[in-house]
């Protein structure tokens, strides 16, 4: 059943206000803007009967507050229907504004200063671990969509416990301490010029935050599945951010390379997922570049064992391999 949501928002004092769709995510989310007069707001329905639940997007937003950050400010909350009412932080998406040269650094440097925070400040207490077994967990959606997908066999497919115990074992040492937003790229970052200091940055997507490594967080700004980076920016976002810290640069390349392999790996069995059993067939046009960020991480001198089993294993996201995804897909993924 579908939520009353104009007696939601009339109970929250915008009733009568007027309703435009905003684009969704990967997930079964999905959001609205909310006009009345002068005033904006954001509308999430994030529907329980599909797995969705708001009680973590509202804790952690207010952890962000805490810290100072640009969490959007909650107005109104309904768990049991999936309903939350939130400040407009606006269109100023990173991922649209930062094709102007003149702006990206200027905004890719206030996003690490945001991960510079973060990484900075002790993670707040009660936030999941995340641990060797959350990696391997995440990184099991490569062998169980990705892999078959391309290959043509039945979905979800097994696991490996060879790559499994590879993952373990390069992830695993990643020290916990900072507290990691997870989806942290261009298109869940709101540029806000007017704010001051790490401020400036708009934060969403953030409700599976984790108790992590810094570098993390990093790797999801640097290797964004969906807008490309250069080399040169990598290299400067990654000097200023190691600058800020302080942290030992040859250890936190090492683990930015081994998270950065686990996360798109990761991302591959996502997207595949999302073609297959969702019919959202149009993330399958990202795999490419996501493969790009794989075999850059994977030539790491520390990450030989996984990339001997990657090149093994994992077929590349030739034209030939995503059309057969793609095949599969439209026949809902049998």
């Amino acid at each position: 059943m579908d939520p009353d949501i104009d007696g939601f928002l009339t109970c929250a004092g915008w009733g009568g206000a007027d309703r435009a769709p905003l684009a969704g995510d990967a997930s079964f989310r999905r959001y609205e803007r909310i006009r009345q007069g002068d005033r904006r707001a954001v509308l999430m329905v994030a529907p329980p009967a599909k797995g969705e639940d708001t009680g973590p997007f509202v804790t952690i937003t207010g952890l962000l507050h805490d810290l100072h950050l640009s969490a959007p400010q909650l107005l109104a909350e309904d768990r049991m229907a999936g309903l939350l009412l939130l400040e407009d932080l606006g269109d100023g998406l990173i991922a649209r504004l930062a094709g102007d040269p003149a702006l990206e650094d200027i905004m890719y440097g206030a996003a690490v200063d945001v991960l510079a925070h973060l990484a900075t400040t002790a993670c707040p207490p009660g936030v999941p671990a995340y641990d060797a077994a959350t990696y391997v967990a995440e990184a099991r959606l490569l062998t169980q969509w990705y892999i078959p997908g391309a290959a043509g066999a039945p979905t979800p497919g097994s696991n490996d416990t060879t790559y499994e115990a590879l993952i373990a074992d390069t992830c695993g040492p990643a020290d916990q301490g900072t507290l990691v937003l997870r989806d942290y790229h261009s298109e869940n970052l709101i540029w806000l010029p007017e704010r001051k200091g790490p401020g400036r940055v708009g934060l969403l997507d953030y409700q599976d935050a984790r108790n992590g490594h810094a570098a993390y967080d990093l790797v999801s700004l640097l290797e964004d599945a969906r807008r490309d980076t250069t080399e040169d920016l990598r290299a400067r976002m990654m000097a200023r951010f190691l600058d800020a810290t302080g942290m030992e640069a040859t250890e936190f390349k090492a683990l930015y390379a081994a998270l950065g392999a686990q996360r798109n790996l990761k991302i591959m069995g996502i997207f595949a997922r999302l073609a297959l059993r969702d019919q959202k067939h149009a993330y399958l046009s990202y795999i490419p570049r996501v493969w790009a960020h794989v075999t850059r991480d994977l030539a790491h001198p520390t990450l030989a064992a996984l990339s001997n089993w990657v090149s093994t294993h994992v077929p590349p996201p030739t034209s030939d391999t995503l059309a057969s995804i793609a095949a599969r897909a439209g026949n809902g993924g049998d």
